[in-house]
């Protein structure tokens, strides 16, 4: 059984990545990227679904575990009576797409120690089992088009489709272990890789990257954690950002509610891209620039909500029905059906995203632009149009408030994109559609009876994504409209200071009611505080929603107030985006919700 979400950590090669657990067991791993067949997916079934274990054998051990400073490599300390061991993961920075590498070593601290490794490997998502052999660096695996040599120092053997292997340590020892992928109908390169230089080189590559950012605010920590996240989901040979590492970690325990994040929606890379920006990442900006002009590239009506780490379009979605879920959570979903939705919010959060790209340095392109005027000529078709909006519902398509509000934005960026960097458009044209929207969305949107803006026009519900309104700059903080929907989520969609995106009980997303509450919709209610005054409230409900990462400073996307632990995708790129975006705001380093605002 896999171990709670929050007991895993994350390690990858900006190409992948792997869920490692505080018992030193690696239960998800996809290889060669992120959104490949697992070739170890415990985390959604069983032992026999493949998993990567080294740690004491046979005694339980007291475990600690932290990140070498600004980095991605992964330390866990088991202390026993007899000694203590210390295990290093971490995954070389890729120079090629066709192979891949992790390297596990164990360096002995004190005492002596037995240490026990077992690994099952199972490509295809837990299902293939490989043909295994023995080879002078240790074994070799394939399945298919898969190879997975292992390279140690120590003697191996199979036990009941597993490998296994025992060795005894002492103080001063170091063990090496090196997961090495390629395609199996290719020689594999590289079999003298060393541990101790990669290692080296890991830890060296990413503090060079993490130097850039020079905030030495009062979340500094937070956000540079935050921003190797980050990092680490972005697919680099292209710029795409997946949401997450995962699939199908539920919203709710047992629940239905389970999505493969393993994609780069355009709304979250947006926000992600933000976030960086903000944070002086103007490289990472110009790179997701050309991977959005690659993927939306045609007919803007074609325009997808969600793309493969290359731009690729079809994700079709379907099950997985050997695999059991995240404790019983059924289905595990592979691919995505809201790749064919219609989400108008997207075009705003594209158009914000460049602009704010603009604003900080990045010099748009006329391809650049020539794109954004495609995107806008199909909203000036279609804003009015219902749509699946923000949370990508699957009870039929409605006339969603918030995606008015993106609309508002599309066009509010255009007019502004004219006015402060020449770009040619109709800008009158703009204007007008931009006064045409905020007249229709402040007449329908908003409810007298709430005193409060509402999720969509034909019902009172309220919805979470309207805490967005002042920090995109549709409306002041001040505004009473706006002070009064701040006041009805936190009556009604909040407990504990912590927000729910809507009220799933109502049935109107087509889905069974039950999740958790939405951990970037708690980071803008604190972000609401904030430019409302509130600071003191802004900053203790901030600092509450940090206490809710793990140890290692990692948020999944939801959190389970009534079991008090972490769900859904895992990390998930939303949750660290608005942790950033709050610590900047309510640690007075910069303030992007402000500026975001003032556009």
């Amino acid at each position: 059984m896999a171990l709670r979400i929050e007991d895993y950590a994350f390690i990858g090669d900006t190409h992948t990545a792997a869920l490692v657990g505080r018992n030193g067991s690696i239960d998800w791993l996809c290889l060669p990227r992120l959104d490949s067949p697992a070739c170890f997916a415990k985390l959604l079934g069983e032992d026999d679904n493949g998993f990567w274990r080294i740690a004491p054998k046979g005694v339980t051990a007291n475990t600690t575990r932290q990140y070498r400073g600004d980095t991605l490599v992964l330390e866990t300390t088991f202390e026993t009576a007899e000694g203590a061991a210390t295990l290093i993961d971490f995954m070389p920075w890729r120079r090629s797409t066709r192979h891949a590498d992790l390297i596990r070593i164990v360096r002995c601290d004190r005492g002596r120690i037995t240490m026990e490794m077992r690994l099952a490997l199972r490509f295809a998502y837990g299902r293939s089992v490989p043909w295994v052999r023995r080879a002078n660096h240790g074994i070799t695996a394939i399945a298919g088009p898969d190879t997975v040599d292992i390279h140690t120092t120590v003697q191996m053997h199979g036990e009941g489709f597993q490998t296994v292997a025992e060795f005894d340590m002492e103080a001063g020892d170091s063990v090496p272990f090196r997961l090495h992928w390629h395609l199996s109908h290719e020689d594999e390169p590289d079999r003298l890789l060393d541990a101790d230089n990669a290692l080296s080189e890991t830890t060296e590559r990413w503090k060079a990257w993490s130097a850039h950012y020079t905030g030495d605010g009062l979340y500094r920590d937070e956000v540079m954690r935050s921003l190797i996240t980050l990092k680490a989901l972005t697919y680099s040979p292209t710029g795409g950002i997946a949401a997450a590492a995962t699939t199908s970690l539920p919203e709710q325990i047992g629940g239905p509610r389970n999505w493969d994040y393993r994609f780069c929606w355009l709304r979250d890379a947006t926000f992600t891209l933000y976030s960086m920006l903000v944070s002086g990442f103007l490289e990472e900006a110009r790179a997701w620039r050309e991977w959005l002009v690659r993927a939306v590239a045609g007919n803007p009506q074609d325009v997808q909500v969600l793309y493969g780490l290359s731009g690729e379009r079809l994700q079709p979605e379907w099950e997985v029905p050997w695999l059991r879920g995240y404790e019983d959570s059924a289905p595990v979903r592979v691919g995505n059906a809201a790749h064919s939705q219609l989400q108008l919010d997207v075009f705003g959060e594209v158009m914000d995203a460049l602009h704010t790209a603009s604003r900080l340095g990045v010099t748009p392109t006329k391809e650049e632009w020539a794109v954004q005027r495609a995107l806008l000529g199909f909203l000036e078709e279609h804003w009015q149009e219902p749509d699946e909006g923000l949370w990508e519902v699957r009870g039929g398509r409605r006339h969603f408030t918030h995606s008015r509000v993106m609309a508002w934005v599309a066009f509010d960026r255009a007019v502004k994109a004219v006015e402060r960097f020449g770009m040619d458009g109709p800008v009158e044209r703009w204007r007008k559609l931009r006064a045409q929207v905020h007249a229709e969305v402040c007449e329908q949107g908003f409810s007298t009876k709430r005193k409060a803006f509402v999720q969509s026009y034909d019902a009172e519900h309220l919805d979470a994504s309207l805490l967005m309104i002042p920090l995109v700059g549709f409306l002041p903080a001040s505004d009473p409209r706006v002070q009064g929907t701040l006041e009805a989520v936190a009556k009604h969609l909040t407990v504990d200071g912590l927000v729910q995106r809507y009220d799933t009980s109502t049935g109107t997303d087509g889905l069974p009611g039950g999740e958790g509450a939405f951990l970037a919709c708690s980071f803008w209610f604190a972000d609401n505080l904030h430019l409302a005054g509130r600071d003191q409230e802004a900053k203790e409900l901030f600092e509450h929603l940090l206490t809710l990462r793990n140890d290692v400073g990692l948020l999944s996307e939801e959190w389970d107030r009534g079991l008090k632990r972490q769900v859904g995708n895992f990390p998930q790129a939303f949750s660290h985006v608005a942790l950033i975006n709050s610590a900047h705001n309510i640690g007075g380093i910069e303030e992007p919700a402000r500026d975001r605002a003032k556009a």
